[in-house]
C-alpha cells in the first residue's frame, strides 16, 4: 500500500466512522483496526487524532462544495432556479443512506467548545457557504440579507431532517425560500 493509498484509506475508514458514531467515540486503535493499516503507518500519516478529525473535516468541505456547485450548475442560468437548486441538493442528501446529518455540526457539537481548531473550521465551512448563497443571492439583484435568510433556512433543514429523519424539511425549506425569494425580487 502507497502513503497516498493509506492515507486515503484511513481518511475513508475515518469519516465514515466519525459520521455514524461520532468523533470523540472513536480512537485511534479502532481507527487503525478498520482502516487495515498498521499504528505506525496510521501515525507516520496523522500524528495525531486532531490531524485526521480535520483533514476528515477538509474533505468533507469539498464534498460538499463539489456536490452543491453540481447541482447550481445543473440548474441552468436562472439566477431564482440556482438558488432553489440548493434545496434540491440538500433533499438528495437527506435521502441518501446513512444521512446523519451535517458533518461539521457534529463535530462542533462533539468538539467545538474544546477545540479551537476544530471550532475555527466549523464557522470557516459555514461562512463559505454564506459567502456562496450571497453569490446567488447577487445574481438575481434582491437585497444581500436575502443570503442570510436563505442560509439560515437550509442549516435548519439540515438539523431538522437529522433529528427528525425526515427529509422533507428540505422541501418545506424550499417552500420557504421560494416565498422569500419572490418577495425580494417581485
Amino acid at each position: 500500500m502507497t502513503t497516498d493509498s493509506a492515507r486515503e484509506q484511513i481518511l475513508a475508514t475515518a469519516e465514515e466512522l466519525y459520521y455514524t458514531k461520532g468523533y470523540a467515540a472513536v480512537g485511534m486503535d479502532e481507527l487503525r483496526t478498520k482502516a487495515g493499516v498498521s499504528l505506525r503507518r496510521l501515525y507516520a500519516a496523522f500524528p495525531s487524532k486532531d490531524d485526521v478529525v480535520q483533514a476528515v473535516l477538509a474533505r468533507r468541505h469539498a464534498q460538499w462544495e463539489a456536490g452543491l456547485n453540481g447541482a447550481v450548475e445543473a440548474a441552468g442560468e436562472d439566477p431564482r432556479d440556482r438558488l432553489l437548486a440548493v434545496y434540491g441538493y440538500l433533499e438528495s442528501w437527506f435521502c441518501s443512506d446513512g444521512f446523519r446529518g451535517c458533518a461539521f455540526i457534529n463535530a462542533f457539537g462533539e468538539l467545538g467548545g474544546t477545540n479551537p481548531e476544530v471550532a475555527a473550521i466549523v464557522r470557516e465551512h459555514k461562512a463559505a457557504f454564506q459567502r456562496y448563497m450571497a453569490g446567488l443571492v447577487a445574481a438575481t439583484g434582491a437585497p444581500a440579507l436575502l443570503a442570510a435568510q436563505l442560509s439560515i433556512l437550509a442549516e435548519g433543514a439540515q438539523s431538522t431532517a437529522a433529528i427528525s429523519a425526515d427529509p422533507q424539511a428540505a422541501a418545506q425549506a424550499r417552500a420557504a425560500a421560494e416565498t422569500l425569494i419572490d418577495a425580494a425580487i417581485g
